[in-house]
């Protein structure tokens, strides 16, 4: 570690934005790619004065820097031995510019997906469309030039850039939608100005490259500098302003861009074409092409063959012959009656095409939805089903459209030469784009041998047989460095490498990358995968993760913790026992302590990993007997415990009515001084409750209508009640509405000590919540009469960890599991009580914040029309996500709470008008609440204002 670098970096940024520790370097190592190098240290930059710094302190110590965001790229430009910029802490904000959208300016940690959020509502979106635009941030869009599945050559970043903000090396910075900035960057910048002046004169001058030029950039094009910019555009700051795209940040830092959008069309139809052989598939691509349809998405029979499992995957694919090919067709329009017309004109051209079965095509939403699913689902299966121990390469390549059957064949049989059984081919192949996804061991040299003799190969067929692009839409990176001057020929390379010269003479940024004479560079700092754990060994790194989860920021992230995990063994194998102590010091709260457990991970993940299961199996590693004993005996005693606490919330509340509002936070902070796992109090803790149990609560009999039976959680009971006497409390809501919606609803006395375990599972103590969640299963089972009744619990995660708990259950108590019925609160509102309620109160705007298993158990689109009917307007922040309470944790780690709701509770109080804030779990909306400063309350309050 270079303490004089880092001492240097702290007098310009502040201390905790400046990373060092080795768990914190390791950490951010690995990107998406199969590539890896540990950085020196990783720095979060907030303004352009820390980015001009941190230029100054690389040129003193001649060190490389790689600014990342999302980090989901494939091709090695986002990792680094150097200093690692991340900018996801900042550098997030979007804004339309214009009352129709048609320009959207964004900072490079933007989510491209929350981009098309904000566009979504003037029916627009960014023109680039990559399949990871759930998780891929502007900034990597910019840099690599991205496209995707319907965008093209004509909406990728390039040609969609409408003005850019950047800084350069030397520290200047430029905007180009300043005019005066045009000649300010001629006088500033005059050796760069008149550099890049003449870069463009010798390239004009040279006919045959300039009619290349234009060639290859009628494809999908990313290797080296986008040089089509020497041609496309006069003024010196237009061309380096359109050479930054695509340049994975070795010119430039891009601080902020503007975006010309596109229409976002309402009105789809789609479907799946079926062909004998890859060659009447790529055939039909032309034809299919000139009907002006906007996806064609190209499957290879090894690529259906990979998805044949899926719940959703036709029958018909399984019977497939070997050499059968598929493709998705997708029509897109602005009106139902202009699809119609569209598809009308395109049915003599699909009716002419040779196909093994009869094409059917769809408007309906959801199964396009298993259309794209079918799609987009091959490269997760690959990842899923490869051997432990490989990696993941998935390829970008582009052809001629006419060439593309013969490429596909060619690449098919590369895969039988060198033993790749399980390589696919999928691409866009309305742009002649084909990827593949190969599984390669790279642990040995004699493994790397044979990815070396395989990628030669493949270059050379792609290069020397077709003339096509070695990089399509994934950047050139450290993966196609050393094959830029093979691509581009010799002229050419060097007005790459003049260029890079000018504009970073010391070779500051991100070293290596797009321009790298040394040809064995594709071969180096490969990613091993030792094999770890099955969570760990089935990640490919890919980031997907990242977004969801609310300890980002805070310590780390999913991949991050699995990325540690690896390290570790890594570092074990090396015999690097000092690194392996330092990272092992911070592990427990940086991996364990501080994760929420929420799974929302696995929402996001390809390959469905839920790290809260990894790090809930490290926690009961990592408890003593004597640990799992006390647990043991809390379940064992659950009730008397629960009696317990709700004392101690109780004298809580006393002692803040004798000594002070405060009182209480300031106790458990000095308490929490002599015993650091000690619970803080936070002012949204809520009363006690004691209730009683009740048999009907309607007056009438309705002994002949289903009845339910309302479980008030533990955590309802300890301090679920109201702090004021005009709002009622949560058993006093539940008769309300069973009286008004005329619903037999008995309600279970708090105190019995029924709990849904997740108390102990979510802390690793395996033993007390299987006895827990055992007593409790067969406890309901009589309290419901044998399952006659149905259980309404008021807390979705509780209702959540009730439905998945059958596997933990004795052979009696799956019996009794198998006749019960859980509703959440959210579901016993949709379906029982807002049908049978008659809305008197309609709110104008209301807020809700879905907790983090509402979508897990899929209730989102009920919450919604919960709100539909209950007020004129229903607001979810964009943000939204877990609240980061996770059970208990933001008692120990309010900092965990800060930081998972730091966004959100931002774009509430952006919020005006609101008449009501509305979740499904106590201790989210005590969270919540703590954020915005507003009450957070159930949504079954709601139901009762409105009725």
């Amino acid at each position: 570690m270079n303490s004089a670098l880092i001492d240097a970096l702290k007098k310009h940024l502040p201390t905790q934005n400046v990373k060092h520790r080795a768990i914190d370097r390791y950490a951010f190592a690995p990107d998406a790619s199969f590539f890896y190098l540990v950085p020196k240290v990783v720095v979060q930059p907030k303004t352009t004065t820390h980015i001009q710094a941190i230029f100054e302190v690389a040129h003193l110590f001649n060190e490389t820097i790689t600014f990342r965001t999302a980090g989901t790229s494939l091709s090695g430009q986002a990792v680094t031995d150097g200093i690692l910029a991340d900018l996801t802490l900042d550098w997030n904000a979007i804004n339309i510019l214009d009352p129709n959208a048609t320009l959207i300016s964004t900072q490079p940690a933007a989510i491209g997906a929350s981009v098309n959020l904000h566009l979504k509502p003037y029916k627009r979106k960014i023109g680039p469309d990559p399949a990871s635009i759930s998780a891929a941030m502007m900034g990597g869009i910019l840099s690599n030039n991205s496209s995707g599945m319907c965008c093209g050559v004509k909406h990728n970043a390039y040609h969609t850039l409408h003005t850019i903000q950047f800084i350069l090396p030397n520290g200047n910075q430029y905007n180009t939608a300043q005019p005066t900035d045009y000649q300010h960057f001629e006088t500033q910048d005059k050796t760069i100005a008149e550099g890049i002046k003449n870069l463009k004169t010798r390239l004009n001058a040279n006919t045959p490259l300039v009619n290349r030029i234009k060639q290859k950039y009628k494809m999908k094009n990313t290797v080296g500098y986008g040089i089509n910019a020497f041609l496309d555009f006069e003024h010196p700051l237009d061309i380096l302003a359109h050479l930054l795209i695509g340049a994975e940040g070795t010119l430039a830092f891009i601080a902020q861009a503007t975006l010309k959008t596109i229409v976002d069309y309402p009105f789809k139809k789609t479907g799946i074409l079926y062909f004998q052989t890859v060659k009447l598939a790529c055939d039909a691509i032309i034809p299919l092409k000139n009907t002006q349809a906007e996806a064609l998405e190209l499957m290879d029979r090894a690529a259906l063959k990979s998805i044949e499992h899926q719940p959703n995957a036709p029958q018909f694919i399984h019977s497939l012959p070997q050499e059968a090919c598929a493709m998705l067709c997708e029509f897109q329009a602005n009106t139902e009656l202009e699809l119609n017309q569209l598809f009308d004109n395109a049915q003599q051209t699909i009716n002419n095409l040779t196909l093994l079965s009869e094409p059917h095509f769809t408007t309906d939403a959801k199964q396009q939805a298993h259309y794209w699913k079918i799609r987009k689902g091959m490269h997760p299966s690959v990842a899923a089903a490869r051997n432990k121990g490989t990696t993941l390469i998935l390829e970008d390549l582009t052809f001629a459209i006419e060439d593309l059957g013969n490429a596909v064949v060619d690449i098919q049989n590369l895969f039988k030469k060198h033993n790749y059984t399980s390589g696919i081919i999928f691409g866009h192949a309305k742009d002649g784009n084909l990827h593949f996804v190969i599984s390669q061991n790279i642990n040995t040299p004699q493994e790397v041998k044979c990815y070396d003799d395989f990628t030669t190969e493949l270059f050379d067929l792609v290069l020397k047989k077709y003339d096509g692009a070695l990089k399509a839409e994934h950047g050139t990176g450290r993966q196609v460095a050393p094959f830029v001057e093979d691509e581009w020929g010799s002229e050419a390379y060097q007005i790459m490498k003049d260029l890079k010269k000018l504009i970073d003479p010391k070779n500051i940024l991100n070293r290596g990358v797009l321009i790298n004479d040394d040809k064995q560079t594709h071969l180096k700092n490969l990613k091993t995968l030792p094999i770890v754990e099955e969570e760990v060994d089935k990640c490919i790194e890919c980031g997907y993760c990242e977004n969801r989860c609310p300890s980002k920021n805070y310590t780390l992230t999913p991949r991050q913790r699995i990325g540690i995990r690896r390290a570790l063994e890594r570092l074990k194998q090396e015999g690097d026992t000092k690194t392996h102590r330092q990272i092992i010091k911070d592990y427990q709260h940086d991996a364990l302590d501080t994760c929420a457990v929420d799974g929302l991970c696995a929402t996001d993940c390809p390959v469905d990993i839920n790290t809260g299961d990894l790090v809930k199996r490290l926690r009961q590693e990592n408890h003593t007997p004597f640990a799992q004993k006390t647990a043991l005996w809390v379940s064992k005693n659950f009730a008397g415990i629960q009696a317990f606490l709700q004392f101690l919330v109780g004298l809580g509340f006393f002692i803040n009515k004798i000594f002070g509002a405060k009182a209480m936070g300031l106790l458990t902070k000095t308490i929490r001084i002599a015993l650091p796992s000690f619970p803080l109090w936070n002012g949204q803790i809520g009363k006690p409750l004691n209730i009683k149990a009740t048999q009907n609560t309607p007056t009438q009999n309705l002994s002949n209508q289903k009845t339910y039976l309302y479980l008030p959680t533990c955590i309802t009971a300890i301090m679920g009640g109201t702090n004021t006497p005009e709002t009622k409390n949560i058993d006093q809501l539940m008769r309300s509405l069973a009286t008004k919606a005329q619903i037999d609803l008995r309600i279970l006395a708090t105190g019995q000590g029924v709990c849904c375990g997740q108390l102990f599972s979510s802390k690793g103590f395996v033993e007390a919540y299987q006895l827990t969640v055992n007593q409790t299963i067969e406890s309901l089972f009589w309290a419901t009469d044998g399952g006659t009744r149905a259980v309404v619990v008021d807390v979705t995660s509780c209702t959540h960890s009730l439905q998945t708990s059958r596997e933990h259950l004795t052979a009696d108590n799956k019996k009794r599991f198998d006749a019960l019925t859980f509703l959440d609160s959210i579901a016993f509102a949709h379906d029982v009580v807002l049908p049978k309620i008659e809305i008197k109160n309609k709110k104008n705007k209301i807020v809700f914040h879905p907790v983090c298993t509402t979508y897990k158990m899929d209730l989102n689109a009920k919450l919604q029309n919960i709100g539909k009917q209950c007020a004129t307007e229903c607001l979810v922040p964009p943000s939204a996500g877990c609240c980061g309470m996770a059970g208990d944790r933001g008692f120990y780690f309010p900092e965990l709470i800060d930081n998972a709701t730091k966004r959100a509770a931002a774009q509430v109080l952006k919020m005006t008008n609101v008449e009501g804030y509305y979740s499904s779990a106590k201790t989210c909306e005590m969270s919540m609440s703590l954020a915005t400063n507003h009450n957070y309350r159930s949504i079954i309050s709601l139901l009762d204002e409105v009725s």
